[in-house]
């Protein structure tokens, strides 16, 4: 029997790599878009792609693909930020079918983190959508642990916290500790698994 597919979205440090983690500490398959992403970042052919756009500074020959470096051009432009997304959002789609489809038959529940779930229309393909909040305060404070601000540009071209919530099928509230939100997304599992 095929699993249920969950996708997991909410708004920029509002916990969700944490929320894929204890998904993945409650026996659910877990998949990161954006570590899908980091891996299609440094494949052939989208590095010769990024090169011929962009210059070879993007990918230099014999090192990592240049991530910061891209995200100045595609935040800047947002015709380049079109473009981008339209190599790596279909390949990224088509990663997590595969992923999907190669499960072990024994997964009951599977959880793929898309920060752009609704964005990008990908919200059918899951047989339900979680969405992760937290109180304005408690995301500024999380992001400044990590190093860096909340960005302007990267939330700009994403909807609202609030409008996450409002097209999720659930909300999980993040303001408290690990073991709260854990908590919260054991009993979604026992209410999703009925």
């Amino acid at each position: 029997m095929a699993p249920l597919t969950i996708g997991l979205t909410g708004g920029i440090a509002a916990g969700k790599s944490e929320a894929l983690a204890a998904f993945g500490r409650l026996g659910a398959a877990t998949l990161s878009s954006d570590a899908v992403v980091h891996d299609l970042l440094e494949s052939e052919p989208l590095r010769r792609e990024f090169v011929a756009r962009w210059g070879q500074e993007v990918a230099p020959e014999g090192a990592p693909t240049d991530r910061a470096r891209i995200g100045s051009i595609v935040f800047a432009d947002p015709a380049e930020l079109t473009w981008l997304e339209s190599k790596i959002h279909p390949a990224v789609g088509a990663e997590t079918a595969t992923w999907l489809a190669t499960l072990p038959d024994d997964v009951e529940v599977a959880v793929v983190e898309v920060p752009l779930l609704f964005e990008g229309g990908r919200e059918k393909v899951f047989d339900t959508t979680v969405s992760v909040v937290a109180a304005e305060d408690v995301r500024r404070e999380r992001a400044a642990a990590r190093g860096h601000a909340l960005v302007d540009a990267r939330e700009a071209r994403q909807l609202t916290q609030e409008e996450k919530a409002e097209r999720a099928e659930y909300v999980i509230v993040n303001d408290g500790s690990v073991e709260d939100l854990e908590a919260a997304l054991s009993a979604l599992l026992a209410k999703l698994r009925g």
